[in-house]
């Protein structure tokens, strides 16, 4: 079964090609800007060079956020084509949150693991769970001393991961902390490996864009 993942509300363009959970390809590219145009062409490219037709893939897997407005909108607009394109196509939208959390080992999970997400702004996208991967509390948007409040409340010690820690964790928190995981981006493969995972369980979402604020709108310039 052919399995294809992608990503693009994050700091790159990033793809991957399955058989099952084999990897067949994968491109991954830093960029700030212009990843819906890059996305198609190397969806293309990839499949191209491995000899295969839309209508090979079974199951495409996306990344709905948090992220950049732009960059959500044209994952999410890229899958449903898709899934227009191939009814029988199996499309599952994945959130950053819950595919970072599966960065963390078992042995690397705290009592209370938090992923810290950059928005770019004066805050953090966040999410809690506990050390069994149960959600806490909603996704949600937040500045940096009301998350170390929140923290610290529970009295424990604390694992982060995402690329927003390293920010986060730019002058002492006084948090407890147990594992530091500085990313600069979704990996991909954790990502479609999530997606996988969540298939089996049957728990997979049609994929709905997860905004956590408005856009960003400004007026145009007399």
């Amino acid at each position: 079964m052919y399995n294809l993942t992608f990503d693009t509300t994050g700091s790159s363009c990033s793809i991957i090609l399955q058989n099952d959970s084999e990897e067949v390809a994968l491109y991954e590219k830093k960029m700030e800007f212009g990843q819906s145009e890059e996305l198609m062409v190397q969806i293309q490219t990839i499949l191209n060079q491995n000899h295969l037709k839309f209508s090979d893939i079974e199951t495409l897997f996306v990344c709905v956020g948090p992220g950049s407005f732009t960059g959500v909108r044209s994952s999410i607009s890229a899958a449903r084509v898709f899934n227009i394109a191939c009814p029988s196509l199996k499309v599952g939208g994945i959130s950053a949150f819950d595919a970072y959390i599966n960065v963390l080992s078992p042995e690397e999970r705290s009592d209370i693991n938090a992923v810290i997400i950059e928005t770019r702004r004066d805050d953090f996208y966040v999410q809690l769970y506990d050390k069994k991967l149960n959600k806490i509390n909603e996704p949600t948007a937040l500045g940096r001393e009301t998350i170390i409040s929140i923290l610290k409340e529970f009295g424990c010690t604390v694992s982060l991961v995402g690329d927003g820690v390293e920010r986060f964790l730019c002058t002492p928190s006084g948090i407890c902390l147990k594992t530091i995981k500085i990313m600069d981006s979704l990996p991909i493969k954790i990502l479609a490996q999530t997606g996988l995972k969540q298939l089996k369980d049957k728990k997979i979402n049609y994929p709905k864009p997860l905004y956590l604020r408005a856009p960003d709108v400004s007026q145009p310039k007399p």
